[in-house]
């Protein structure tokens, strides 16, 4: 019996253990058929919202300015010239390069011999040629005085020639008599004649040495001047440069032996494209004499000069393009001729306009403009200037919108953004509050409570579903995962 008994019970025991292994094993089959004929759940699909740089279009007067390279000149600027030639006998301290010399300070002297000697002939000739005057002015005296003495001498031989007629008409005379008388009145007139052509040979005389006591005087000027000019004399306060010459050394006429500038009369001559050019000019197509500052970086020291333009270039010359504009600098302490500076130009002034970066407007000149919920538009504006990294547009009907400041090419027309303003500060919609009913609220704590996030976040989550009101997003993201 007792067999028996235990048979039975492992009989049992077997029989039991088959049936619990059968529906073991039909539970994982139909669970694997209901996995697999079941449909997959997805998450609802979410759109992408992308962060952007935005600003506000606000109109405004703007004066752009145009920069540009240029060279410094000085306005008066003098080529020291010997107008003789000789030895430099002597030469100032502050003939050297970057000298610095006053109106009148004497440069330097050159050997005074040679025209010394030249003066001194010109004295000599002169005294030569005033002694010749005298003596043509005596000498036409004489010969004045000689015609009058023949003149009177032909006058008696008329009056003998009368009365030897008047004796021959009485008959007392003879034809002897008045043939006599006629004749030695014939002499006295060729005497008289002779008379005559002397004085017109002394007149011409005195004019001949009148004429050379003029060019006498005239040479001896010439050497006066040549003598003062062995000593040159700086014309204006000034510095020196390229001086080539120095005390003993030779030096020959016309010869440059330094220049002379004047630093404080400093002018800025720097080019222009012709678009550029042409934004310089007044309704009369005159250039303006626009305001301009000058800037040189020297070291890390920035030297800064102001001016205004003065006059542009006659023509644009071989090989060159657009136009060359010269502009006055009024004080540049520092500058020096020769200096390679950056300029700047104010321009006329522009009206409703705005300066945005560069990066916001598009190579077609649009712009991005965040319309009702934060989705982009696109709109068009007009390019006007450069400044680096900005430009200058029109405003019109944009006026306070707001645009995209950086674009990239995620962004375009009907993307939604999340804004951010100038500052890192977001822009963003108040989140829209909802209010939970009791099945809906257990089901989202239960969620919660059930999930893998960690304490401190379930705490804040279940907090936030425990308000009367939560946020729409919250409720949405956390309905997402649930699957329903």
């Amino acid at each position: 019996m007792r067999f028996l008994r235990r048979s039975l019970v492992g009989v049992f025991l077997l029989a039991v253990t088959v049936a619990l292994i059968a529906l073991a094993a039909n539970t994982v089959r139909v669970a694997v058929v209901e996995r697999l004929n079941e449909e997959p759940r997805r998450a609802p699909a979410r759109e992408r919202v992308i962060a952007a740089n935005v600003l506000t279009l606000e109109p405004q007067n703007i004066v752009p300015e145009l920069t540009v390279f240029g060279e410094l000149r000085s306005r008066r600027t003098l080529d020291l010239r010997s107008a003789t030639g000789g030895t430099v006998l002597e030469a100032s301290d502050a003939l050297v390069e970057g000298g610095t010399v006053t109106a009148g300070q004497m440069l330097l002297r050159i050997d005074p011999a040679e025209a010394q000697a030249a003066l001194d002939r010109g004295k000599a000739d002169l005294q030569d040629a005033e002694a010749e005057l005298r003596d043509a002015e005596r000498a036409l005296l004489l010969a004045q005085d000689e015609l009058e003495a023949a003149r009177a001498q032909a006058t008696l031989r008329e009056q003998a020639l009368t009365r030897a007629q008047d004796l021959q008409g009485r008959g007392v005379g003879t034809a002897a008599n008045v043939e006599t008388a006629e004749l030695a009145a014939s002499t006295a007139q060729a005497t008289v004649l002779t008379r005559r052509q002397a004085v017109a040979t002394a007149e011409a005389r005195v004019d001949q040495a009148a004429t050379r006591l003029a060019r006498e005087r005239i040479n001896l000027s010439e050497a006066e001047r040549d003598l003062a000019d062995t000593e040159i004399t700086a014309a204006f306060d000034g510095a020196l440069a390229e001086v080539s010459v120095s005390p003993g050394g030779r030096i020959t006429p016309n010869e440059r032996f330094a220049q002379l500038v004047d630093p404080t009369m400093l002018e800025v001559a720097f080019r222009v494209s012709t678009s550029q050019y042409a934004r310089l000019l007044d309704g009369n197509g005159s250039l303006i004499n626009a305001p301009v500052q000058v800037a040189l970086d020297v070291s890390g020291i920035d030297l800064r000069a102001t001016g205004q333009i003065t006059r542009e270039g006659a023509s644009v010359g071989a090989g060159q393009t657009g136009r060359l504009i010269f502009a006055s600098l009024e004080n540049a302490p520092g500058f020096r001729p020769g200096d390679f500076v950056t300029v700047s130009i104010d321009e006329p002034e522009l009206t409703d306009v705005a300066v945005v970066p560069a990066t916001a407007v598009a190579a077609d000149e649009t712009v991005l403009v965040v319309g009702e919920e934060d989705r982009l538009q696109s709109a068009n504006v007009t390019l006007l200037r450069r400044q680096g990294d900005d430009v200058i547009v029109t405003v019109g009907d944009l006026a306070g919108a707001t645009i995209v400041s950086e674009r990239s090419p995620l962004l375009g027309a009907g993307i939604k953004i999340r804004p951010i303003r100038p500052g890192g500060a977001e822009v963003s919609a108040e989140p829209e509050m909802i209010a939970l009913d009791a099945d809906r609220r257990a089901k989202l704590i239960a969620f919660v409570t059930d999930s893998r996030m960690p304490d401190e976040v379930k705490t804040r989550i279940i907090g936030q579903l425990e308000q009367d009101e939560v946020s729409s997003e919250t409720v949405a993201r956390l309905e997402s995962r649930m699957g329903s």
